[in-house]
């Protein structure tokens, strides 16, 4: 099942969000024991399940050789637990690179999760939204 939704969540002094349940169950994956976080665009993290970044490291082998890009995002990619509570532990360097505060927001975006800061998310939404009908047309091939 495609990731949707928008999560608020809070970033604890042990640098844990918590991630939902439904999230987590629409990862498809049973027995979900564990996340991989990588650097995403425009200072977000991704999120994928084990096998959901395998899938993407597929795509990533057959669309080219972009060295730099591979070694960027594989060095600082990392594999995080879930606890009891669902929640994950988000990398020192990934929370710098991400410039997570306090406030996050978790976001379903098809086969992955991202987590944007709350500001560089409000940000992107103000940005973004007045060309939605234009963006959608794109992504729509109209």
């Amino acid at each position: 099942m495609a990731l949707t939704g928008t999560y608020p969540r809070t970033l604890d002094e042990k640098k844990r969000v918590p991630v939902p349940k439904r999230l987590r169950d629409d990862f498809g994956e049973a027995e979900l024991t564990s996340l991989v976080v990588a650097p995403g665009t425009e200072k977000s993290l991704v999120i994928y399940s084990p096998a959901g970044f395998e899938a993407f490291a597929a795509k990533l082998k057959t669309e080219g050789n972009h060295q730099k890009y591979l070694r960027l995002f594989y060095s600082a990619a990392e594999r995080v637990e879930l606890d009891g509570q669902g929640r994950i532990r988000i990398p020192d360097r990934l929370t710098e690179y991400a410039g997570l505060k306090r406030d996050t927001y978790l976001l379903g975006v098809q086969d992955h999760a991202e987590l944007w800061d709350k500001e560089a998310w409000d940000a992107f939404m103000t940005e973004h939204t007045p060309a939605f009908d234009e963006l959608a047309a794109r992504a729509l091939g109209g």
